[in-house]
């Protein structure tokens, strides 16, 4: 038996196209249909491919579902050279991000990084009318995961928080693995080379914060250290992104946390250039 799916109402403007290659394009979800494909792309990548473990979620039908699913904005990519040869018209989703908006979070228990990472100092400190805009279970086809695709989920997601006034984004960012030593020259690199300034800075919950300034400078291989890091991190650091002060271990999906802090302000006008879109996600025309 299926489940409902209520998806965030959406004016005709944000169901648009936010952008094309030559053979994918990045959209907002539209249909039931599509952030079952959607969710789909998020079971397979962390439970198939990452180990998660089923018994923190919902997973019905071989997709991974929360609460957090029916108040969020769900961002996709999909591959058109696949949807024209499927059977049945199927949607094939080859990344996906979901989006938060800060007045849907704070009518309904407060933002999903919460449970991982003390939040409410930097919404209580950061100037006055900031609106966040909260990024979360961002994964990509392993055949997928490369600059291009990259470059449009966040042309999307610069697109979104234009149309909803966001002018901070933020998020958890994963690590594959639960052991830090491990991942001791990646978490050394971003604490070094983009942690967060004290006004913006975020912790892990102290019960549960894993240190991340593991190495000294200078003792390892920096350019090796940002080659290793995840995709989507590269993604961050590109755009201008800080980063926490400590990580937080998720044992139930396998994976090591940290958080990303991206303020209007902060964000790299080059990168945005490349994109094709204006200082905050609007379009150039």
């Amino acid at each position: 038996m299926g489940i409902t799916v209520t998806l965030p109402v959406q004016d005709t403007a944000e169901a648009d196209c936010f952008g094309r290659t030559k053979t994918m394009e990045v959209r907002l979800a539209q249909s039931a249909e599509d952030l079952h494909a959607a969710q789909t792309l998020r079971f397979e990548v962390f439970f198939d491919e990452l180990g998660a473990r089923a018994g923190n979620n919902a997973c019905l039908a071989g997709r991974d579902v929360d609460r957090f699913d029916d108040l969020c904005d769900h961002l996709i990519v999909t591959d058109m050279t696949a949807d024209a040869n499927s059977d049945g018209g199927q949607v094939h989703v080859i990344g996906t991000y979901r989006l938060l908006r800060h007045e849907v979070a704070l009518s309904n228990g407060g933002f999903y990084t919460g449970q991982e990472f003390d939040i409410e100092p930097l919404l209580n400190r950061v100037p006055k009318g900031s609106r966040f805009l909260e990024m979360g279970r961002s994964c990509v086809h392993p055949a997928y995961r490369n600059r291009p695709t990259i470059e449009l989920l966040w042309k999307g997601i610069l697109a979104l928080a234009n149309r909803a006034g966001a002018n901070v984004l933020f998020g958890c960012a994963s690590f594959p693995g639960t052991d830090p030593d491990k991942l001791a020259e990646q978490f050394s690199f971003l604490h070094q080379n983009a942690l967060a300034p004290h006004a913006w800075r975020v912790r892990p919950h102290e019960r549960v914060r894993v240190e991340t300034n593991r190495l000294e400078a200078g003792s390892y291989d920096e350019k090796a250290a940002f080659m290793a890091l995840p995709p989507l991190v590269k993604g961050y650091i590109r755009a201008g992104a800080w980063f926490s002060d400590g990580a937080y271990t998720d044992h139930d999906f396998g994976t090591t946390d940290v958080m990303l802090i991206l303020p209007r302000a902060q964000i790299s006008a080059r990168y945005a250039a490349r994109l094709g879109v204006g200082i905050w996600g609007a379009d150039k025309s």
